[in-house]
């Protein structure tokens, strides 16, 4: 009956429109989205399984995979920890230069990733940089180095959890945490108990969203890798030898894998979150 009133009540000249509007937006997501990566996946599949056979023989390639993998998850824990901290200090607590720090943490969303790795290369590199010739004498290399991978990769994920961390933050309040802490908790079981289950689900999206982030990073990386084969060399860069190389089975097949992971742990997360909680 509800269904019906207000479909009653909604003006029969709008229902065309909105009808228009719902495949405009779905054409636009299809040619855009969907049948770009249709195409990886068709032509990475193109001479059945020998570009993926090919690639995952390949010593370099899998070692650069492994290295994407390791570089993806160390800026995602680091991302993870520092993106709730930072979320619990922007919504819990008051300071000056709030808004300053709230604009800043949005810069890694703004500027180009090539900008952020020579920024990195300019403050951490050898001979020119402000802290590479005190960092190399004491033997910690940075730039052209993992640790430097790192750094970039951290930087360009950066806004992803706290952006969906905040939001869930400032709907449950903190009534919860006031009263837990009246009863004699700390903060750490305060945080434990109370906050961190109201916002499990925003964590763990900004995760999935910081991993896809990671794995696909390539202009910071290339920056401050040094593209060193069978060293520095990232599963992006790989993409980018091969398909300049005419290898385009194997740039394919290295895209294709690297698309899966991330579409792959979007999906499940979408599906396995409550409905109440989406």
């Amino acid at each position: 009956m509800a269904d019906s009133s207000i479909a009653a009540r909604t003006p029969v000249g709008r229902r065309p429109a909105r009808h228009v509007l719902r495949a405009v937006v779905v054409a636009y997501l299809f040619f855009l989205v969907a049948w770009p990566l249709y195409l990886v996946g068709r032509n990475a599949f193109a001479d059945g399984l020998a570009s993926f056979r090919a690639i995952l023989t390949d010593p370099d390639v899998t070692h650069a995979l492994q290295l994407t993998v390791v570089i993806a998850v160390v800026a995602v824990v680091i991302n993870t920890v520092f993106g709730v901290g930072i979320s619990m200090l922007l919504v819990r607590y008051d300071f000056p230069g709030k808004r300053a720090l709230n604009a800043l943490l949005d810069m890694p969303l703004s500027v180009s990733p090539i900008v952020v790795g020579l920024a990195l290369i300019l403050v951490y590199g050898g001979r020119d940089g402000w802290f590479g010739p005190t960092l190399e004498a004491a033997g910690f290399q940075i730039i052209f180095a993992v640790p430097g991978m790192v750094m970039a990769t951290v930087f360009v994920a950066l806004p992803l959890v706290i952006r969906e961390v905040v939001p869930v933050l400032q709907e449950v309040g903190d009534e919860q945490e006031q009263a837990a802490r009246s009863l004699g908790a700390n903060a750490w079981q305060t945080f434990r108990r109370i906050t961190l289950p109201s916002i499990k689900w925003g964590v763990i999206y900004g995760v999935v969203l910081s991993l896809a982030r990671s794995l696909g990073e390539f202009g910071a990386v290339k920056v401050v890798s040094g593209n060193v084969l069978g060293d520095t060399r990232t599963a992006t860069l790989v993409v980018e030898e091969k398909y300049l190389n005419f290898d385009k089975g194997g740039a394919y097949a290295t895209a294709f894998l690297l698309a899966l992971v991330a579409v792959a742990c979007i999906i499940v997360v979408s599906v396995l979150r409550p409905k109440e909680e989406r």
